[in-house]
């Protein structure tokens, strides 16, 4: 059960994504998480370099959409900015709505890689569908209550797990060597 909470890949942050690497490995799509992946919960707009790096994403090939639990006025609000489809209210760590995004990008399992900032909703997740996962170092800013209280205290006992298991640690952002 608890290889389910580790992810593939450890980033710092999605800016960090490597476009060759992905390919390498297959993935075709993304599905991205929205708070504290993309853009910051507490703002209302992608960071200049957040944007620039989505469009760098979809310039290369990559079918993007974003999977958020978050209401559907800010989902959509900032989806629509980039124009990729999204699901609002996803429920995650549930499988509907990562399955929903894949096939609005038309991609399969195999193809397809989950980037987002919590264990236990993006990770736990996408590993429960057998997808590529990719924690990120989630950005600074106000958090939702539940998430500050419960998840990331949790979070902090994997990560201390993971970073027994790595080159580097989960900061350094290395790839999990023998998951799968």
């Amino acid at each position: 059960m608890g290889k389910y909470f580790f992810p593939d890949l450890v980033l710092s942050s999605f800016l960090d994504l490597d476009r060759a690497m992905l390919l390498q490995r297959g993935i075709r799509g993304l599905v991205f998480d929205l708070d504290n992946t993309i853009v910051r919960r507490d703002a209302s707009f992608l960071s200049p370099a957040a944007d620039l790096k989505l469009r760098d994403l979809l310039a290369g090939g990559f079918r993007v959409a974003i999977v958020s639990n978050n209401g559907s006025v800010r989902v959509s609000s900032l989806a629509g900015t980039l124009g990729v489809p999204y699901v609002s209210r996803a429920v995650k760590p549930f499988g509907a709505g990562f399955k929903r995004a894949m096939r609005l990008t038309g991609t399969g399992r195999r193809e397809t890689a989950v980037v987002g900032d919590q264990i236990f909703t993006d990770v736990l997740g996408g590993n429960l569908l057998g997808l590529y996962t990719i924690l990120v170092r989630p950005l600074p800013g106000r958090e939702f209550i539940g998430t500050r209280l419960i998840s990331r205290p949790l979070e902090k006992l994997v990560l201390a797990r993971l970073g027994g298991r790595d080159n580097e640690g989960p900061e350094g952002g290395v790839l999990r060597a023998g998951k799968r």
